[in-house]
């Protein structure tokens, strides 16, 4: 590189150091990574929802509507990934935690399937998966955070106007939605019964 070039370069380098840029490319690589290892989880968790379905059909054929509203929220999930929006995968996600849920219920039903060691396995499956989609829902909404507060700090909020740098969307489940559907096998409390009213004295 000659050494007029490098003259010209020189107040662009220093403002690209002085100004953030680099540390904005930095901080928005670790927020993309970051969404990415949540798209891997939940890919592995749709990939767990046929086995179990067809678990659950073993014991419970008639529970079609069921079955139906797993396997649209399952696309839904898939249709959400594809996309990368980090709302819709929060959304989608939660949908299928509820059909989850509903699946999982049916077992209540029938204590062959609560016993079935594949549906047992495929439980912690489900759970382990939703752990570390937590998990890595937490490390990309602190990415987010850093990256967010980041460019629009000054001086950095020049550069990332100038460069076209924008605010990250936060990874945010809906309300209700952020644990793992589990239900719970042990002895179901009695219904609570209601009183005979009193009766009136002449």
């Amino acid at each position: 590189m000659s050494r007029r070039m490098m003259l010209a370069l020189a107040p662009l380098l220093l403002f690209a150091g002085g100004c953030g840029y680099n540390q904005i490319q930095k901080l928005d690589e670790t927020a993309q990574q970051a969404k990415q290892q949540i798209s891997v989880q939940l890919q592995r968790r749709a990939d767990l929802v046929p086995n179990l379905v067809n678990t659950v059909k073993g014991y419970a054929q008639h529970e079609e509507a069921v079955f139906t509203q797993v396997a649209q929220a399952r696309a839904g999930l898939a249709g959400a990934i594809q996309t990368g929006d980090p709302q819709q995968m929060a959304a989608a996600n939660g949908t299928l935690t509820g059909a989850l849920g509903r699946l999982i219920a049916i077992a209540e039903a029938y204590p062959q399937l609560k016993a079935d060691q594949g549906f047992l396995r495929l439980q912690d499956e489900l759970t382990g998966t939703e752990n570390r989609i937590a998990t890595s829902r937490n490390d990309y909404n602190e990415a987010v955070l850093a990256y967010n507060t980041y460019i629009r700090t000054f001086p950095q909020a020049i550069t990332a106007k100038v460069t076209g740098a924008k605010p990250r969307t936060y990874f945010e489940a809906a309300g209700g939605t952020e644990a793992p559907p589990r239900v719970d096998f042990g002895t179901r409390p009695a219904p609570a019964t209601t009183a005979p009213p009193a009766t009136k004295t002449p």
